[in-house]
């Protein structure tokens, strides 16, 4: 029932793809520092100045591919769409990774920003507006152009502070993360996620990050890079109406953690959305699953009301977590 309700209180909403959708036509895209980046893009034939487009920024190491029937929900649902990988990743993998140079400064200062400035180019009046997972939300406030940005909205947005792990987890994932990683990185010159089945094979840079035991962004060694060269991180230059969505069974976005990368956004307004898996009628959810087509009924209705409206609708499910 709560379900159903839900699904009336919202706009109207196609849950399935519209008759022109089809897979996302691919691109490559130079970064601001030339390293070509793979992508897809969702594109209606007819242009409207009125149609907002979306880029989806990914979690670390995930592939853009993972978000393409989100990508397809949000095309039937009257949006254009971007979806790309970061340098080292998926359509943006060159030969080898060994000796790449790609942290996760580079992943949103040269390669979201390549993206802000294609959605500009290419869809040029149109609104800007962003979806981040995981540390693709951390990314949205690192591009030079964020303040472009409409409306932002992330999942389980944070930067891997081992101490905002949730408690029943964190020594085993502090141990995979911050002691296995870069371990293996060491030894193979990039971290063969694939090969163990955790991520893709990621960048020896962005596992630098990753796995430094710091509570600031700016005492990452790529952030310390920005901070630096421009006495300060973008983040401020983000002033988009933005949501950030949390699940309770997340062990990477707790509140805390949440709480920790909002605190970077001052220049936007930000509700933190909490949900249970309960409020939904599951038993659990965790850190990938919201982009799976499974709860394309139940938590992508959440997303595009904020991407369509900037405000969530009266039977949302979950709380709002209270901004300190």
């Amino acid at each position: 029932m709560r379900q159903q309700t839900l699904l009336t209180q919202l706009p109207t909403i196609q849950l399935g793809k519209s008759p022109s959708s089809a897979a996302g036509e691919p691109f490559n895209e130079p970064a601001t520092d030339g390293f070509i980046l793979g992508g897809f893009t969702w594109r209606h034939a007819n242009q409207d100045p009125t149609r907002p487009v979306v880029i989806i920024n990914a979690a670390t190491s995930v592939r853009c591919r993972h978000y393409s029937r989100f990508a397809d929900y949000l095309f039937a649902n009257g949006f254009d769409v971007i979806t790309y990988d970061y340098r080292g990743i998926g359509e943006s993998r060159p030969a080898s990774l060994k000796g790449l140079e790609a942290s996760w400064s580079d992943w949103g200062a040269l390669d979201f920003e390549a993206m802000l400035q294609r959605a500009q180019r290419e869809f040029a009046q149109q609104p800007i507006n962003v979806v981040g997972h995981s540390f693709g939300g951390c990314a949205a406030g690192l591009g030079a152009s964020g303040h472009v940005i409409r409306r932002l909205v992330t999942v389980g947005a944070q930067f891997a502070y081992w101490r905002d792990y949730a408690p029943a987890h964190r020594w085993r994932m502090f141990g995979k993360w911050h002691v296995v990683m870069p371990l293996m990185t060491m030894l193979y010159g990039y971290f063969p996620g694939k090969r163990l089945g955790w991520l893709e094979d990621t960048p020896a840079g962005v596992v630098r990050d990753w796995s430094k035991p710091t509570a600031r962004y700016e005492k990452r060694p790529s952030g310390r890079v920005i901070h630096a060269k421009n006495g300060q991180l973008p983040f401020a230059n983000v002033t988009a109406q933005t949501l950030a969505i949390s699940l309770s069974d997340d062990p990477y976005g707790t509140i805390p953690a949440i709480e920790r990368l909002l605190g970077y956004f001052t220049g936007s307004t930000n509700t933190h959305l909490r949900i249970a898996p309960e409020d939904i009628g599951e038993e659990e959810v965790g850190h990938f699953a919201f982009f799976r087509s499974a709860y394309q009924a139940t938590l992508w209705p959440i997303a595009l009301s904020w991407l369509q409206t900037g405000e969530l609708a009266p039977d949302t499910p979950g709380r709002r977590v209270p901004r300190s």
